[in-house]
């Protein structure tokens, strides 16, 4: 058996068996039998199956319909006229496994597990302008009696050559279906899986979603914080509803306007910050309310623990988040100018970070910087020649409000502050209440933790009664109690 060795030191930790052999295992499963329909790259995907012995147990049909009237034919009309969608991808889904079970009898297959493989896809174009992207998914069933369980992905290739591409989104394909019958009861491990024989050089995953009774208890929130920390992709989003969605397309030439933090828990300071900055931002040239997007980021290093992610700590704070009718980023992007040139590949309308004074006082910290060949001078030349501007909001320190006007950046940045600041780069949030400024979310997290009573009213209204009712943030309503006898 051609197998791939995972080494921890000199321990093997694990044995990843070759995209043959995952494909031959499928074909020997007498239980499993589906179709492949692949659009955009070839099918690239069904070879693998197909020389890897005994397909014909597993392949019931394998198509690609190119043609586009063709393809609406088959599929339907798509309301934007696209076909590398979400929306198309579903379809196919759809309609492969309708047919499916239109076409073959239960009472003659009793036992067999139906599946229905797709994938719409876009690869490099001839100038090589456009890397690629597309929807990969798969809908199947663990038992013969039981509903359809449905994973879906999109990726975005890295690779410059076509030929490349195709092969790489073949052994995805082969994957995610093995994944999909095997590893269905680990979806963790399942995405880890995704990249068995790839590296992350060639492929990018920035959004899935599992649904179907086998991943009921499954949040894809939680799903796309593991596509960001096993470095599958650099950022990932969700909307209020908790579903996740795909950044290239809620991002396009939007305005954009930005709050990082903690947000543990969010507070009265976040949301006042967010407000009157929004109210500021919205006021700017060449800024329309309706195309204008929202977006409070999380980065992953705000997310650990003692060294490692702590996923409850992050449902917590996403919940919150939601619950306040907020767009979620997850990010790993220490440094602002990452942020903006990743909010600058799917827009070059104007932006806005807000942010405290604190956060300002970091940006012009030299230490970010010593990884860039053109150090602070590189990451303001990528952070600020952009169509973009810093609404600062103030911050109270022994007793005096501190801005824009006051703050203390080191030394030797003085003259790059002022220079930026004289600029019109960085504006003050004003008419901020005193009593707001006096809220800190750790003090907050403390209170809650230990008990004391007092955090309520720091915080946005609504959002005290789902830390109680949730018990989020450590919450005990004993301790409470103890306190109060």
């Amino acid at each position: 058996m051609d197998i791939q060795i995972k080494l921890k030191g000199d321990k093997v930790i694990e044995q990843i068996p070759s995209t043959k052999d995952k494909a031959l295992r499928i074909n020997l499963n007498e239980n499993i039998y589906g179709t492949f329909a692949e659009i955009g790259a070839g099918q690239e995907t069904v070879r693998h199956f197909f020389r890897s012995g005994g397909s014909s147990g597993t392949i019931a049909k394998a198509m690609s319909a190119y043609d586009k009237d063709f393809s609406d034919a088959i599929y339907g009309v798509e309301v934007d006229g696209r076909y590398v969608t979400e929306s198309r991808l579903r379809k196919m889904l759809t309609h492969e496994t309708n047919l499916i079970e239109r076409r073959l009898s239960r009472e003659k297959h009793p036992n067999k597990l139906f599946f229905s493989y797709a994938n719409t896809v876009a690869t490099i174009d001839f100038a090589k302008q456009f890397k690629g992207h597309g929807w990969v998914g798969i809908k199947f069933q663990i038992e013969p009696d039981e509903d359809y369980n449905e994973i879906t992905i999109h990726i975005r290739f890295k690779e410059t050559d076509a030929r490349l591409q195709q092969e790489t989104l073949g052994i995805l394909g082969v994957n995610l279906i093995y994944g999909a019958f095997y590893k269905y009861n680990d979806p963790k491990k399942l995405l880890r899986y995704l990249y068995d024989h790839l590296d992350k050089d060639q492929l990018e995953i920035d959004t899935i979603n599992f649904s179907g009774p086998r991943f009921a208890d499954v949040d894809n929130r939680l799903m796309s914080l593991q596509l960001v920390k096993n470095g599958m992709t650099d950022a990932v989003m969700f909307d209020p509803e908790g579903k996740n969605i795909l950044p290239a397309q809620i991002l396009y030439k939007k305005n954009i306007l930005a709050l990082r933090g903690s947000f543990r828990p969010v507070t009265k300071v976040n949301m006042d910050m967010y407000e009157k900055s929004l109210k500021m931002f919205l006021a700017e040239s060449k800024v329309e309310k309706e195309n204008t997007l929202v977006v409070f980021e999380i980065t992953l290093s705000n997310l650990r623990s003692e060294g490692e992610i702590d996923e409850r700590d992050f449902m917590d704070r996403a919940e919150l988040l939601c619950s306040l009718g907020q767009t979620v980023m997850i990010s790993n992007f220490q440094e602002y100018y990452k942020v903006v040139e990743y909010f600058s590949a799917y827009t070059k309308a104007r932006m806005g970070l807000a942010m405290g004074v604190n956060n300002l006082v970091d940006i012009f910290d030299e230490k970010y910087y010593r990884h860039l060949s053109g150090g602070i001078l590189e990451a303001f030349g990528k952070l600020f020649y952009r169509d973009l501007k810093v609404f600062l909001y103030p911050m109270l320190e022994d007793g005096e409000v501190i801005n824009s006007e006051n703050l203390k950046v080191h030394p030797r940045m003085k003259e790059l502050y002022k220079f930026f600041k004289f600029n019109g780069k960085v504006v003050d949030i004003d008419d901020v209440d005193p009593h707001t400024l006096e809220v800190f979310s750790r003090e907050v997290l403390k209170m809650i933790a230990i008990g004391k009573s007092g955090w309520e009213e720091m915080l946005p209204k609504g959002i005290a009664e789902l830390i109680k009712e949730h018990q989020l943030f450590g919450y005990d309503p004993n301790k409470i109690l103890e306190e109060t006898n």
